[in-house]
């Protein structure tokens, strides 16, 4: 008798979290499409402003460093928005905005050595 009393009580709790938060799979399926509508806008966009070496050395870039392809991506989307740029731009124009960004997110290296302090042979000379 508790344990059907038990099934009651989580069948409406399980009904009130779902009414209260949704349902996971609609709002999972929603973010899909918008993950999906978004990448074609953004295919469509490079497609008018690249020509296809300049595409093609783009899916080369995002196959090796995807951050460094998404930000050139956001970059060209970002001046085709506000008109800045004249035309397609060529495998070479695509190469020299990639050395611009190169640029803008290099990361310096810098080494240090912590040398230790251990009783060195050097300061006692026991010939």
């Amino acid at each position: 008798m508790a344990d059907d009393e038990l099934d009651a009580i989580r069948r409406q709790r399980m009904a009130e979290l779902q009414a209260k938060h949704g349902d996971g799979s609609n709002d999972q399926q929603g973010q899909q499409e918008a993950k999906q509508r978004d990448s074609e806008m953004r295919n469509s966009i490079l497609a008018q402003v690249l020509d296809q070496s300049a595409r093609g050395r783009l899916s080369n870039l995002a196959m090796v460093k995807p951050e460094k392809a998404n930000a050139v991506e956001n970059y060209l989307i970002q001046m085709a928005r506000f008109g800045k740029l004249g035309g397609k731009i060529s495998e070479s124009g695509l190469i020299d905005i990639l050395e611009k960004v190169s640029q803008q997110t290099e990361k310096k290296t810098t080494v240090t050595f912590n040398r230790r302090k251990v009783m060195d042979s050097d300061e006692e000379d026991d010939y």
